[in-house]
């Protein structure tokens, strides 16, 4: 549960940063950029695998990059509910997405599912050999 939590704080502050960073991402302060991690998590917990699904062969024929559209289709619904957060266009949806979707994954890359940050230690053997 922890962890969650602490993926919700990393997505909101991505918003933030993608508001902050881009033109055509608007926020109108932090009760709205946390809604919208919310919202915007629950898009892709729900309509992102059935979106997916149904756009399987556009998106295996685009090598994958549809999802990226997909990305700023559900970033557009999220600022369609909420009422401080606002997307410009398709175009600042589509940057906006790639923005936030590269932040939270950084910033996530390094929390273990119970919320706690993780890394790996290495020692080095000798020659090529690490452990």
């Amino acid at each position: 549960m922890k962890g969650i939590v602490v993926r919700w704080l990393f997505l909101a502050v991505a918003i933030f940063l993608a508001a902050y960073m881009l033109d055509g991402i608007h926020v109108s302060g932090i009760p709205s950029t946390v809604l919208a991690a919310a919202v915007l998590g629950v898009l892709n917990a729900f309509f992102r695998p059935i979106l997916l699904i149904l756009t399987l062969p556009l998106n295996i024929l685009t090598l994958g990059l549809f999802t990226f559209a997909i990305n700023a289709l559900l970033l557009m619904m999220a600022s369609g509910v909420i009422d401080g957060f606002e997307v410009d266009g398709f175009g600042s949806a589509l940057l906006g997405s790639l923005f936030i979707s590269t932040i939270s994954w950084l910033l996530t890359s390094f929390i273990s599912e119970q919320g706690t940050f993780q890394y790996i230690d290495l020692t080095h053997k000798g020659g090529n050999r690490w452990e």
